[in-house]
């Protein structure tokens, strides 16, 4: 009685394949220029967003309050109650864009220089590589 060897062989498809190498390169170090990019790209993000994500929230929780004012004067006849809740939810609404303002042009001046030198750096060194095309 002859012993029997089987053996299967079967490679990774194309789509398998592109994530592997998807993750594999998630694992990598990644060059000094594309760590720069993303540090700077992240920078920028946190100036943009932090300021309307902040505002956003005081908007949202003033808009919340006026609908509980509303829903006090509407639906549970409370009337002078509801009008004076209705009344401070207008102190968040209104200060939604000052803070957004105000969060924005401290975040500016905190990050400003140390994305000018980001930004400087990668376009200097765009140059070297094209003049050496």
């Amino acid at each position: 009685m002859a012993k029997e060897f089987k053996f299967t062989y079967s490679s990774p498809t194309k789509d398998e394949r592109a994530e592997i190498e998807s993750i594999r390169n998630s694992y990598l170090e990644k060059p000094e220029r594309e760590q720069k990019f993303i540090e700077l790209k992240n920078l920028d993000s946190k100036v943009k967003n932090t300021p309307v994500c902040v505002s956003l929230v005081f908007g949202i929780v003033g808009v919340l309050i006026f609908g509980l004012g509303l829903t006090m004067v509407l639906e549970w006849n409370i009337l002078v109650w509801g009008i004076v809740v209705m009344a401070i939810s207008l102190v968040p609404i209104f200060l939604a864009y000052p803070v957004f303002i105000t969060i924005s042009n401290k975040l500016k001046a905190k990050y400003s220089q140390k994305i000018l030198n980001l930004s400087e750096e990668l376009l200097n060194e765009q140059k070297t590589e094209d003049n050496n095309k």
